[in-house]
């Protein structure tokens, strides 16, 4: 009897212990939205602290990156944005940028995109400048990193110069 309560014993101690290691083995599920988010969350950390190359780094470095930029022109490719950056970036300090209503919706499996509203102050050359609009951004799957592929931003007050139709007037 005292040989069967041990072996007893042995077993399932044997048994306790490796379903214990499998259940501690077993990898959480990636949550790609949180990955995404993850990714945005360094590039706008990257533009509060005025660092060009951990901006361009959420960027996919191909020539086929498209930015549609704030005021209404478009950049191809992300050798020419990182240009831009680094040459802007030395004449800016003290960048403060509020994101808000941020809202990552996934596409599939390997694309996403971020949207949210964006007010932001700097220093540029010496004058304090402001300006707040709405960007998307969109996010592919490269490799094992999510990096943004398209960037969209808008002003929220565009300048009374711009022609607007009449169709997308606001009646007030």
């Amino acid at each position: 009897m005292k040989k069967l309560t041990a072996i007893s014993f042995i077993l399932l101690a044997a048994c306790s212990l490796a379903f214990s290691q499998k259940a501690a083995a077993k990898p959480a599920k990636p949550d790609p939205a949180k990955d995404v988010r993850a990714a945005f969350d360094r590039l706008v950390e990257g533009i509060q602290q005025v660092d060009a190359a951990k901006v361009m780094s959420a960027y996919d470095k191909s020539e086929r990156t498209l930015f549609f930029n704030n005021n209404g022109s478009v950049t191809l490719g992300w050798e020419t944005m990182r240009e831009n950056r680094e040459s802007l970036y030395a004449k800016t300090k003290n960048v403060s940028l509020e994101v808000t209503g941020v809202r990552v919706e996934m596409l599939g499996k390997m694309a996403a995109y971020v949207s949210c509203k964006w007010k932001q102050s700097q220093e540029f050359e010496g004058k304090l400048e402001t300006a707040s609009g709405r960007m998307t951004l969109i996010f592919r799957l490269i490799g094992m990193d999510w990096k943004i592929v398209h960037a969209h931003t808008s002003p929220d007050n565009p300048p009374a110069s711009r022609p607007v139709l009449p169709s997308e007037r606001i009646a007030q």
